[in-house]
């Protein structure tokens, strides 16, 4: 793996040789190959970037499903992949892989790019795709050990990766059971299982933790912020949840354009009340209340709502992230006031209102 090669500059890559004999048979895009060591240097930045991903396009006749997709990706980074159904996500993700080829653009993965130099490009890559295909007719056990093979693992090599997979995938109580028996939860994490087998500096995983209990989600989540810390992950989700809890960094596509991209508190920001302040006071007018928090520099707009004796405002900003300096600013002017006040809090923004608001619904037809 390229981890264990330290500093950039000196970092030997794998070139794989490939067995006519076998080729075509491993069901994963290509050959059945095996590995042997080349020498190449890679510039610190390209050490860093692991993904760089450079004006994607992808055609269907006359469908563009990817337009002109731009990112990066660091080793030890996450990035969540957002998107309604339909948006590009997994089409892009199989042109990152290069399961498909591009209209035009260009991925590189560790320097190398995928359509030029796509052998020793793909060795850096494990790959969980939509739908979790698995040889149906082999037990866990036999599709990890042929998975392993197929990644150049053999004898105590491919005994430790086997083991060290299904302890993090859950494994254990169904590692002997043929596949085809599978429930839609453990024949995803075996196909995650066979993605992590050769412990990739790369990892694309297409929706990984479809089909999992909470619990299970729970435990996917933890290893993947366990691997982000030393490989570049890319992951697509319909979870907003598992932005927030796992991703340093996340993009919105839609219609096979990228629409938003940030941070998830970046993004959160985004929303109409981002950085507002909200509370409650007894006692007051709401005239006068509102008068007195519009007239502070750091406020845009005051709305104020009276209710059963109580007045619920909301203070806007002027500038969005201002580090809770206009909630300290309410907060002295009502002690100044001498108002009885609760449920004082600054709004962080909704992430899931954000992404309905800049993404297409279904239902809405684009302009012919």
């Amino acid at each position: 793996m390229i981890e264990q090669y330290g500093n950039p500059g000196s970092l030997p890559s794998l070139c794989p040789a490939i067995s006519p004999a076998n080729e075509a048979l491993d069901g994963f895009g290509g050959p059945i190959i095996s590995f042997t060591p080349l020498s190449k240097t890679l510039s610190k930045s390209e050490f860093l970037r692991m993904i760089t991903v450079e004006k994607l396009v992808k055609e269907f006749g006359p469908k563009r499903a990817v337009n002109e997709v731009s990112f990066t990706v660091q080793r030890g980074e996450i990035l969540g992949f957002l998107g309604p159904n339909g948006a590009g996500k997994s089409t892009t993700m199989r042109m990152l892989t290069g399961f498909i080829p591009p209209t035009s653009g260009r991925v590189t993965v560790g320097g190398y790019d995928i359509a030029d130099d796509p052998i020793p490009a793909k060795k850096l890559i494990g790959y969980l795709p939509e739908s979790a295909p698995c040889y149906s007719d082999m037990t866990v056990h036999g599709f990890l050990s042929f998975a392993a093979e197929i990644r150049g693992l053999h004898g105590s090599a491919r005994t430790q990766a086997i083991q060290r997979v299904v302890g993090q995938c859950f494994l254990e109580s169904v590692l002997h059971q043929s596949v085809d028996t599978l429930s839609k939860g453990y024949r995803h994490r075996t196909c995650l299982a066979q993605a992590l087998i050769h412990d990739p500096a790369v990892l694309v995983l297409d929706e990984p933790t479809d089909g999992l209990d909470p619990n299970q989600k729970h435990e996917i989540r933890q290893l993947l912020k366990r691997f982000g810390q030393n490989k570049a992950i890319i992951f697509s989700t319909h979870i907003l949840e598992e932005v927030d809890a796992v991703c340093d960094r996340a993009i919105i596509i839609d219609r096979g354009q990228v629409v938003a991209a940030g941070t998830p508190g970046e993004l959160r920001g985004r929303h109409e009340l981002a950085g507002s302040v909200s509370l409650r006071v007894y006692g007051v007018a709401g005239e006068t209340v509102r008068n007195r928090l519009a007239a502070l520099a750091l406020a845009d707009k005051v709305r104020t709502e009276n209710q059963d004796g109580s007045v619920l405002v909301r203070v806007f900003p002027r500038e969005k992230g201002g580090n809770g300096e206009l909630s300290k600013a309410v907060a002295e002017l009502t002690a100044k006031e001498g108002w009885r006040f609760d449920e004082l809090r600054t709004e962080e923004g909704r992430l899931d209102e954000v992404f309905r608001s800049i993404t297409l619904p279904d239902t809405i037809k684009p302009a012919a």
